[in-house]
């Protein structure tokens, strides 16, 4: 049922310039789906569908693409500019930034919602990242390296 429902959401977000949860939640109970506000809101969040500005200067509903490095091109450029190095240790991952910067980049990582991130926690120019397992610790570690290279 779940799976029929994000289709279904997606599907309405291409069709509908849909801005808000609540036109979300009033157009999937309209196609026959017993939704709350609380399942929409999580849709939402397990989709990773963003907001963007569309041309008539309201903010819609987007998907986000699958790659996961375009989630979200400010926290791309924002890391680069701001990471100084990457390493992992275990299931950890220590990200070394500008002086400053890591609660912001602390706060884009989180804002990616990614499965193998457990959490996040910044210092004033250091981050950890803390993964589910030693694996997951070094893939992400190595991605990153890619984006401040």
């Amino acid at each position: 049922m779940k799976k029929k429902r994000h289709e279904k959401i997606l599907e309405l977000i291409q069709k509908y310039s849909i801005d808000t949860q609540e036109e979300l939640l009033r157009l999937l109970r309209k196609e026959g789906y017993d939704v709350t506000q609380a399942t929409v809101s999580r849709d939402i969040k397990e989709l990773r569908l963003l907001k963007m500005l569309s041309p008539d200067g309201k903010y819609r509903y987007v998907p986000a693409k699958d790659d996961s490095k375009s989630n979200s091109g400010k926290f791309f450029s924002l890391f680069a500019d701001s990471a100084v190095s990457v390493a992992s240790a275990q299931n950890i991952v220590c990200v070394k930034c500008q002086p400053g910067m890591a609660n912001a980049v602390c706060a884009a990582m989180d804002a990616l919602y990614r499965d193998d991130v457990v959490g996040t926690l910044a210092g004033d120019d250091t981050i950890f990242i803390l993964t589910h397992n030693d694996k997951e610790a070094e893939l992400l570690a190595e991605e990153l390296n890619d984006i401040i290279r």
